[in-house]
């Protein structure tokens, strides 16, 4: 090893600076979700629009993450992590200053999800590289501990800086913590990539188009778009593709974006699978119920973030538990109890969201749904990668990282969309049996929304009717306090139908033998 870089095995401030990166990366979307309110006031934007650049910066990640991996193995894992780091920096730096949508989705969300694309994979390639023995195991315990607490606190900590001080507050301690990590990038040694450095760009390109296409459609159709099905068809057609040209491309020895072989393994395919499923609800759970909170109940972020941390510490304290306390319970019992656990707590929220006068009724359901995301949590990375030879396990690893992106920006996206869509129909219906409203008033209301539906606390939309008559006025405040309920239970949907697919996937795994970790796969744990 070179002299100026610390022994491999007692290195603690590169582990620091690891879990920094980590950390920022993890709870840069939480302190969107409960800013969106915040967002909305202060860019003179709408909630549809911001929801639509949160899914996207999933996407992006997503999309572009299976081709990160391949860019840093070819210019470098130290590049690509710098890079990654940067583009973060960017997006996290156009938080700060922008005063345009426009600016959040091409800073941000674009750039910084390529950032987050090319974060991950060289991140966990760094790691490796850099440790040995135990100082290894400790620091990706401690960078996956890093994510963990991220995700548990982020609501809070979103909450706190935006009430107090400003949603631009967090994004830029981002940058700061950026800055620090890159101040001690001279700690890392580079890890040299000795594998193929064939690339194949028909595949990386059917991968983000098969991806993009799906969402963006969703996101498309949301906005009140056209060409809706074309963009979902050729999404549906790109992944399709992919799936073939991947096949013959093995077939002829030929270099491959991802090696179709790791799909032959049934654990890993159930187990992608329910990667995805759990993004899916957990992504329709963090659009739905912050939008519920700040447009309904009209919360400011902090009392968004208490309200939401039954969820994410519950579900940070249950992994934390399930993974020291499994002990000789199969995997897939704890992964079959877990979706059981998220489907109760759904279902429970589902009948209380009219009924709720205050954040302190979501307490136990929300409780229910963390304990069970905390269950999955503690066990799918391990199902899924058990099978794994050590030699292909980072390139699991990376497969697993994709379909879960994808599922939590299929969940912002589709349960947005259907929220919405939900909205517009209920409120039109609403507005067209109404005694009240008079038949102008009713064909104004139902052009507006089929063009620009959008989810209004009563507050907002006083103002935007104030010249309208008392009557007219309280009959549109009373149409509308009783549509937003019923739009957010129909959005509840995406995540009880995802878990109810993850609870069959998981009666399958009870039928197939207990995952035995392989060396290479209790390191991508982390």
């Amino acid at each position: 090893m070179d002299d100026t870089n610390p022994s491999p095995e007692a290195n603690p401030r590169l582990a620091l600076l690891l879990c920094m990166a980590m950390f920022v990366l993890v709870v840069d979307t939480s302190i969107m979700n409960v800013s969106i309110s915040a967002v909305v006031h202060d860019l003179d934007t709408t909630v549809s629009s911001v929801q639509s650049a949160i899914a996207l910066e999933a996407l992006v990640s997503a999309a572009f993450i299976l081709i990160g991996s391949k860019v840093g193995d070819l210019i470098g894992r130290k590049r690509a992590f710098v890079l990654g780091l940067l583009g973060y920096a960017i997006g996290a730096l156009a938080m700060t200053l922008a005063q345009s949508l426009t600016a959040i989705i091409v800073f941000w969300a674009v750039i910084g999800g390529l950032g987050a694309s090319l974060l991950l994979p060289a991140m966990q390639s760094l790691i490796h590289g850099n440790f040995e023995g135990a100082a290894q195991k400790r620091a990706y315990a401690l960078v996956g501990a890093a994510a963990a607490i991220a995700a548990a606190v982020g609501p809070l900590l979103g909450g706190f800086l935006t009430t107090l001080l400003s949603w631009r507050v967090g994004f830029l301690l981002e940058v700061v913590v950026i800055a620090v990590v890159l101040s001690g990038i001279k700690l890392v040694k580079d890890v040299p990539y000795t594998g193929p450095r064939g690339v194949d760009v028909v595949g990386a390109v059917l991968s983000a188009l098969g991806m993009a296409g799906v969402v963006i459609g969703i996101l498309v159709w949301q906005e009140g778009g056209e060409f809706v099905g074309l963009l979902i068809a050729v999404g549906l057609v790109g992944l399709g593709s992919l799936a073939r040209w991947l096949v013959r491309r093995k077939r002829e020895g030929k270099p491959t974006l991802l090696d179709p072989e790791l799909f032959k393994h049934a654990m890993s395919r159930l187990g992608i699978s329910s990667q995805m499923l759990q993004n899916i609800a957990l992504g329709g759970m963090m659009i739905a119920l912050p939008i519920y909170l700040q447009m309904v109940q009209e919360y400011n972020a902090l009392k968004t973030g208490l309200t939401l941390a039954p969820l994410s510490l519950t579900m940070f304290g249950m992994a934390v538990l399930a993974g020291k306390r499994a002990g000789k319970r199969r995997p897939a019992s704890v992964i079959r109890a877990g979706w059981l656990l998220l489907l109760a707590g759904v279902v429970v929220l589902i009948p209380i969201v009219p009924r709720a006068h205050s954040g302190w009724a979501l307490v136990v359901p929300l409780t229910l749904a963390g304990a069970g995301l905390g269950l999955l949590v503690s066990q799918l990375n391990n199902y899924t990668l058990s099978p794994i030879s050590n030699e292909r396990v980072s390139e699991a690893a990376g497969v697993n990282s994709a379909a879960g992106s994808f599922g939590l920006s299929f969940g912002l996206a589709f349960a947005g969309a259907i929220m919405l869509a939900t909205l517009s129909i209920a409120f039109t219906k609403e507005a067209e049996s109404s005694k009240v409203l008079p038949p102008d008033a009713q064909k104004q209301i139902a052009h507006t929304l089929n063009h620009d539906a959008e989810v209004m606390s009563n507050t907002q939309l006083k103002k935007q009717i104030a010249d309208q008559p008392p009557a007219v006025q309280d009959e549109i405040i009373r149409i509308n306090t009783h549509v937003r309920p019923l739009a957010l239970q129909v959005a509840l949907s995406i995540p009880v139908l995802a878990s109810l697919l993850g609870f069959f996937a998981s009666t399958r795994m009870m039928r197939r033998p207990d995952p035995v970790a392989s060396e290479g796969a209790d390191m991508a744990l982390g």
